[in-house]
């Protein structure tokens, strides 16, 4: 169930797989958040440029600018800007540790369309503490 307070919280999906960018934001939309796309790091920062958004959710593994690089980038623009990584390598990942240093919570791939949701509440409810 949505509210008002969800409504006007604008989530950025950055994926380069049409399909996943779509299936997330509609299961956000649902939740009565605002949800724009990127399918590229490139598009993600430029839309970030234009307007703000309180969370934005990216997969790692991306052509041309990996999902911690946007991160990192989107960081540098904005310290606060909470950031969801959904990911195929998240053991591999939490291993490493560094990719992680710009990223708040992390989803594994393959996922659950309800496995968005709790994350999402749970950066959004934090991101509105601030």
């Amino acid at each position: 169930m949505h509210t008002e307070r969800t409504k006007s919280l604008r989530i950025l999906v950055v994926d380069d797989e049409p399909y996943v960018c779509e299936a997330i934001k509609m299961v956000l939309e649902l939740e009565g958040y605002e949800v724009a796309t990127a399918d590229n790091g490139k598009a993600a920062l430029t839309l970030q440029g234009k307007v703000p958004f309180d969370l934005v959710v990216t997969d790692y593994a991306m052509p041309d600018m990996k999902g911690d690089e946007l991160a990192a980038a989107l960081r540098a623009r904005n310290p606060d800007q909470r950031i969801l990584m959904v990911t195929a390598y998240v053991e591999r990942l939490t291993s490493e540790g560094t990719p992680l240093q710009h990223v708040d919570d992390l989803v594994a791939k393959p996922f659950r369309l309800e496995d968005i949701r709790d994350p999402v509440r749970r950066l959004m409810r934090r991101n509105a503490a601030v």
